[in-house]
């Protein structure tokens, strides 16, 4: 075995430019830190962030919120859920989109994933037609997409209609379409270890004027949705207006303005981040014992993490294998633990959701390890980390 440690952070993120702290220091000077705090005829920083990031996405419209389990939540509402409702997800995913079914009083159906960690689709229609839901909120878990125009059909088939989780998948893209485009809505985190990175906050993009509408009020936008950049015209309003509630879901305008800069160096950091994963992938290739996901050729994807498992280590195998690689500088995760551990959970710890038989999903899960992969290191680094993790895996080269 090898001895050279990493030394680095994982959870360090680049530091903002200096475009985005110019920003933020201009509307902390001002004071005005609420969104509808402007000047006459002021369109105001969260509009032009909703305004420029529909532009990028290509969307028709685009919401900025609180969070992106607060966009999940909306879009849930907007779209017509209701208490009791079931609404399909994937069952591995991470806890906020449980979460955010069960804060509107729904209740979630878990979908098995398959060896590739991507959605089953024979278990999506047994579950839909089982069950009758009628939502998918699809979670594009840790970066991978399922075969987004075969569930564009399958969802038409079953009448389903889809709410993309895009936390992971902001860049990404399937047969160049970007992810976020083939449902009702996509959602999208801007937490600090996301690809755009303001602490917390999140962004909704939608083609449907009476969608957005309805999760602009809900939002909190009170009377002032005609200030928003990239909402619908104001006929759209009439009647949500009086019927959805004001949920106090908005984003402010510092956190807007520390994203806009952001922007612009989005697709270049795809780009950075792929190469990592990139590096990380070819060193772990060389074991016969790890096995990656496979990444389909219409997949774009955004490697910020990577995830592999090792058939064969065994629950006392993959605790030994998490500290060993701890001892050398690496931080994995590992999905298959009992515990639920920092950000990483599993559905057995989701005791507000009724418990369901997922055995495929376990089987994969039990062999899991995950690990971020931020743009501090370089792809030096990545493939030192990767050869470390061979090493302590019990690498057998090909």
């Amino acid at each position: 075995m090898g001895t050279r440690k990493f030394i680095g952070s994982f959870t360090q993120q680049e530091p903002l430019t200096e475009a985005a702290i110019d920003a933020a220091a201009a509307i902390l000077r001002s004071g005005r830190l609420h969104r509808y705090n402007l000047m006459p005829g002021e369109l105001g920083e969260v509009a032009l962030l909703e305004r420029e990031f529909a532009a990028w996405q290509g969307s028709r419209y685009c919401l900025a919120v609180a969070s992106g389990g607060q966009a999940i939540q909306l879009s849930l509402r907007a779209a017509g859920v209701e208490p009791d409702d079931l609404v399909l997800t994937n069952a591995f995913t991470l806890a906020p989109v449980p979460g955010a079914i069960h804060a509107v009083g729904a209740r979630p159906v878990l979908v098995e994933v398959d060896e590739d960690i991507r959605l089953d689709f024979h278990d999506l229609a047994r579950k839909a037609e089982t069950s009758g839901a009628r939502f998918l909120l699809l979670s594009h878990m840790r970066g991978h997409l399922c075969d987004m125009g075969r569930l564009a059909v399958l969802a038409a088939q079953l009448e389903l209609t889809v709410i993309e989780d895009c936390a992971h998948t902001m860049g990404a893209t399937w047969n160049g379409i970007r992810s976020g485009s083939f449902g009702l809505a996509g959602c999208f985190s801007t937490q600090t270890y996301k690809h755009m990175n303001s602490g917390e906050g999140g962004l909704l993009t939608s083609d449907d004027p009476g969608f957005m509408a309805r999760a602009t009020i809900l939002s909190g936008s009170y009377m002032h949705y005609g200030r928003h950049g990239a909402g619908p015209n104001p006929e759209h309003f009439a009647e949500p207006r009086y019927e959805m509630a004001n949920m106090s879901a908005r984003m402010d305008a510092l956190r807007a303005a520390i994203l806009r800069p952001q922007i612009t160096l989005l697709d270049g950091n795809v780009a950075r981040w792929n190469r990592r994963y990139a590096a990380v992938a070819a060193e772990l290739a060389r074991s016969n014992r790890i096995v990656l996901p496979i990444r389909p050729k219409a997949e774009g994807m955004v490697g910020s993490s990577i995830q592999f498992r090792v058939l064969d280590l065994g629950e006392t195998g993959c605790h030994e294998v998490v500290e060993r690689v701890g001892l050398r500088g690496v931080e994995l995760k590992w999905f298959g633990c009992a515990e639920p551990e920092g950000f990483t959970s599993a559905h057995r710890s989701w005791r507000y959701v009724d418990p369901q038989q997922l055995p495929r999903t376990d089987r994969v899960l039990a062999t899991l390890f995950d690990m971020r992969l931020p743009l501090t290191f370089s792809q030096e680094d990545c493939s030192l980390i990767g050869r470390i993790i061979c090493e302590e895996v019990g690498e057998v080269r090909r």
